[in-house]
């Protein structure tokens, strides 16, 4: 794991829209492969997007009003018949556990990273 990947010029990060959003709703997805949810986060102005995330470490109801960066310029991706529309992004913690990436501070519901 701290393998550094192959070389990668600006303009590839400069293509991914990695933005803020408020996670609205989360529900079960027993028919996941991986142990997931189906997560809704809301972007502002952009609306509101879904995700088949891998953060079970999390109670649903401790998720709900949490910020978190996500790509949101991905294709969807179908997963066991649930479209998934952005990756919500994380790193494996300590225990296993993913943790999530998320601002310091409360940021505007939509605002993207730079």
């Amino acid at each position: 794991m701290n393998d550094i990947k192959d070389e990668a010029q600006f303009d590839d990060f400069a293509r991914l829209d990695i933005r803020i959003g408020t996670v609205i709703a989360v529900e079960p997805f027993p028919r996941a492969r991986n142990p997931s949810y189906k997560v809704q986060v809301d972007f502002g102005a952009i609306g509101t997007r879904w995700s088949s995330a891998q953060i079970t470490g999390y109670a649903p109801e401790d998720l709900i009003g949490t910020q978190v960066c996500c790509v949101v310029n991905f294709a969807p991706r179908n997963i066991a018949g649930f479209q998934s529309e952005i990756l919500i992004l994380g790193t494996p913690g300590a225990d296993g556990r993913i943790v999530l990436v998320s601002p310091r501070t409360p940021a505007p519901e939509g605002a993207p990273l730079c």
